[in-house]
């Protein structure tokens, strides 16, 4: 368990909800999110997408939002990637505030989106050919990553032949290559079928495990949610707000066999409430 988190007795009613000003004492913030809201403007007037926001998620924490459709979870992702100015308050990563893409952020999307003409090993480069910076530093890393998810051997295959899961490992790489301290991942396994989009949640804590990375990543699944998190964030339909914060009080490294847990399930139907409330759920 990340040592941000704390063990909370289920058992009692609301067990797991969290204040979002309550971080574990000494633990380092990765990013912050003050009165962080976004209003779009249309025509037909303005269009509220996020109402405003204020969390922290601690470095080398694995943090995971779930929300229903619509209600700005992708949004709020690229906020903090710097690929959207919010309407208001501000975004830090590592203490500064983002106002473009930060070089310390590495992105990972719903679709591997590697480019066709390129093989895997290059399309893996590709963050290190676009900052400009020395390839014969970063292709030995690009290929220990490769190792890492199991794609040795598959340097230079296209990517159309790969599977959907092996596309989707290779883009993490692409993610991980220039070594950034964090993660965000909008959605990463959400076009796989149920059998690999699972494989691919273990393999993913344990990247994130070896590498000590911290995690952003958003999702419509509550189990995945849970299953991944040191603490999951859960919004409110759109404009999306905190409904709260849980912590995940399972033991790590995790198996499948978390599941099956009473913790888990517990967890998972806890959180399911909020949407039932809504109206709305996954």
């Amino acid at each position: 368990m990340n040592p941000a988190t704390k063990s909370i007795d289920i058992s009692q009613p609301g067990a797991h909800l969290r204040l979002v000003s309550d971080r574990a004492a000494g633990a380092t913030p990765g990013i912050t999110l003050s009165g962080v809201s976004k209003t779009y403007r249309s025509r037909d007037g303005d269009v509220p997408s996020l109402r405003p926001l204020d969390f922290t998620i601690n470095d080398g924490e694995f943090f995971v939002v779930v929300g229903p459709s619509g209600c700005g979870k992708s949004t709020l992702l690229k906020m903090i990637s710097g690929l959207l100015p919010p309407t208001t308050g501000e975004v830090l990563v590592e203490g500064e505030v983002v106002t473009k893409p930060h070089g310390n952020v590495g992105i990972v999307f719903q679709n591997a989106l590697l480019l066709p003409w390129r093989n895997i090993l290059s399309n893996v480069m590709l963050p290190i050919d676009m900052k400009g910076l020395p390839r014969a530093k970063y292709v030995e890393r690009a290929k220990d990553l490769l190792k890492l998810v199991g794609l040795e051997g598959f340097e230079k295959k296209l990517p159309w032949q790969l599977s959907g899961g092996m596309q989707q490992r290779a883009s993490i790489c692409r993610a991980l290559v220039h070594d950034p301290k964090i993660i965000l991942m909008d959605e990463p396994f959400g076009a796989l079928d149920a059998m690999t989009r699972e494989r691919m949640n273990v393999e993913l804590m344990r990247i994130q495990r070896e590498t000590g990375k911290t995690v952003l990543l958003i999702t419509h699944s509550i189990p995945e949610a849970v299953f991944l998190a040191d603490r999951v964030l859960v919004m409110t339909e759109r404009p999306g707000a905190i409904a709260a914060i849980y912590d995940v009080p399972l033991s790590r490294p995790r198996s499948l066999d978390a599941m099956s847990d009473p913790v888990f399930t517990a967890l998972v139907q806890q959180i399911r409430k909020h949407f039932f409330t809504q109206g709305t759920l996954d």
